[in-house]
């Protein structure tokens, strides 16, 4: 019991909750299609299910508070001459839905209003949605279709002719065109829609710069034949890659988009079942939860410290072939839901799934509902087109509990975190060697960029140092130098000499050694100032001594120097640890990609 070690989270006992058959969407007819998608999506007001229909292509749209068995015959959206693949709601817009089909159209649908599946009206009398845009450009099937989450009408489209189209659908036309290459097997925006993350058949990982028509990065990915998935996570720089080894194990990566060489502490083994791993990402709580194509089970995982911790599995008897994840505003918050997950079962029912923090408490809890995005875009399409990024507003999801409806946060106030690590940690091993200075610890975590600053005034003052050594100070050095390590003993020699001089000069004196023994922190980040090291070399002196003479102001100084020598010499193995720590990481990547290979 003494080795046990748990890790703290909040979201260490999220449970799922399933639902009584009697609350699902019963008498649905799921398209039976083989091409992989998820096959449903949500949004808090509605559901968009690919439909097995007859007579061309048809998806159906099941307003979420009308559960239990669907009538025989409800009204569809149809117009596609082939079957639909691939649905997806405006982020911007409950009632806004684009969907891309075989036929190589992508069609756009606005739900009526009081749009409901229980008509009362002849079966042969119920009539079914026409489209309200038609986009025509792809000379192949549509397999793939996804708004930007932060400009406004902005559309992603990926088809069988091995590209991505971007569209302006308040202009109709194809703005932009992403040549992949290959059959696009997922599609992911970043948070302010300004990159794009897609996998393919050719096993390869591509972060693109959309709007330069080009791939930033191009690496390889999951090494298996079967399809791969991606997800953004988030205002993160991070990605989430699901997919298969070369023994058709079931694989999870994180990869950091600004070297996406290899992924983050290597390909993460799930296990060997053959079904697509369908990724989900929650920013509200940083987790990542994955859904298995062909089993029961929904995997979650908590994003911390550049690593995913599983928190726990939803395990079910009945096996998915679509899954789709509500918006963070759509969750009961009354009854602590931090995700609410819609599968297939048997493709004929679908059922909700909620994802529980388990608490008592009955107010609002802030702390596992911060803001999240709400109905507002952070810019206009021809903005986006433009060149413009930005992140959208975030409302506050207390209000939507309290039942006032939706309240923008100011823009001032705190966000989430964006989780970048930088090398930070690799300067770590340098108290050995600053050992002599208790104070030159905020000098190891100041930035880079302030070391890299400071690098040439240090530098500068060591050569100064050099060329004029300062003489008969030789057997001070070492006693001046103990002396540093021990600031509280210091400190306490200085007041009762300056005590003893105060008929001389009480107001100098003693100006000099509380200023200096305040700004000495500050002196570590910003070396200009050399006001902090002369006192606590003083004080020794100030000690024993009580004349003042102009021996010790020129001792004084030349231990000034000395100390600045120091720095410069502790800066300069800052940089080649760094330096050496990056090389090594380099190689140990290295090796694994040989080994991999």
């Amino acid at each position: 019991m003494a080795n046990r070690f748990v890790r703290s989270s909040k979201y260490r006992h999220v449970f799922g909750r399933p639902t009584r058959k009697e609350q699902c969407y019963d008498n649905i007819r799921i398209s039976k299609n083989a091409w992989d998608t998820n096959l449903i999506k949500a949004n808090p007001e509605y559901l968009s299910v690919n439909w097995d229909s007859s007579g061309g292509g048809a998806f159906a749209v099941i307003p979420v508070n009308e559960r239990g068995r669907l009538p025989e015959r409800i009204p569809l959206f149809r117009g596609h001459t082939a079957v639909v693949l691939d649905t997806d709601w405006n982020p911007f817009n409950d009632s806004l839905i684009a969907s891309g089909s075989d036929d190589g159209k992508v069609f756009l649908w606005r739900v009526p209003d009081d749009f409901t599946l229980h008509l009362d009206v002849p079966a042969d009398e119920v009539q079914d949605v026409s489209p309200v845009g038609k986009l025509s450009g792809h000379p192949k099937k549509v397999g793939h279709v996804l708004f930007n989450p932060a400009a406004e009408n902005v559309l992603a489209s990926a088809a069988g002719d091995f590209t991505v189209k971007l569209w302006d659908i308040e202009s109709g036309s194809a703005k932009l065109n992403l040549k992949v290459g290959e059959v696009i097997q997922s599609m992911s925006w970043s948070a302010d829609g300004s990159l794009m993350v897609t996998t393919s058949r050719d096993k390869k990982l591509r972060i693109w710069d959309t709007r330069q028509e080009k791939p930033a990065h191009e690496v390889a990915g999951h090494a298996g034949a079967k399809n791969s998935r991606a997800v953004w996570m988030g205002e993160h720089d991070r990605v989430a890659t699901t997919g298969f080894s070369r023994m058709s194990d079931r694989q999870l990566a994180l990869w950091d988009i600004r070297a996406p060489q290899q992924p983050v502490d290597g390909f993460q083994m799930l296990d060997s079942i053959s079904g697509v791993c369908m990724p989900f990402w929650d920013d509200g709580t940083q987790c990542l939860y994955l859904a298995g194509k062909g089993d029961g089970n929904i995997r979650y995982y908590e994003y911390e410290h550049d690593k995913f911790e599983y928190l726990s599995e939803y395990k079910s008897s009945d096996p998915q072939r679509g899954v789709a994840f509500v918006p963070k505003r759509g969750v009961n918050m009354h009854e602590n839901e931090v995700m609410r997950a819609y599968k297939t079962v048997n493709d004929n029912y679908i059922e909700p799934i909620s994802f529980i923090v388990p608490r008592r408490a009955e107010s609002f809890q802030e702390d596992i509902y911060p803001p999240t995005v709400g109905l507002k875009p952070a810019m206009s399409s021809n903005e986006w087109f433009e060149g413009a990024s930005g992140l959208p507003p975030k409302i506050s999801l207390e209000s939507l509990y309290e039942g006032q409806g939706i309240k923008e946060v100011p823009a001032d106030a705190p966000k989430p975190v964006k989780k970048a690590p930088e090398p930070v940690k690799a300067p770590e091993p340098k108290p050995e060697v600053a050992e002599p200075s208790p104070a030159a610890t905020p000098t190891i975590r100041s930035p880079p960029p302030s070391m890299k600053d400071q690098g040439a005034t240090m530098m500068a003052a060591a050569t100064k140092f050099q060329d004029s050594e300062p003489v008969e100070e030789d057997g001070d050095d070492d006693s001046s130098f103990e002396e540093v390590q021990k600031p509280a003993e210091r400190t306490s020699a200085v007041k009762p000499a300056v005590a003893e001089e105060s008929k001389e000069e009480p107001t100098p004196a003693t100006s000099k050694a509380q200023a200096d023994a305040e700004d000495f922190e500050t002196e570590t980040r910003a070396t200009e100032s050399p006001k902090t090291t002369v006192p606590d070399l003083k004080s020794p002196k100030l000690a024993g001594d009580e004349s003042g003479s102009a021996t010790d102001d020129a001792s004084s100084q030349s231990m000034e120097r000395e100390m600045k020598n120091m720095k410069a010499m502790m800066a300069q193995q800052s940089r080649q640890l760094s330096s050496l720590t990056q090389t090594l990481t380099e190689l140990v990547a290295e090796v694994k990609a040989l080994k991999g290979s």
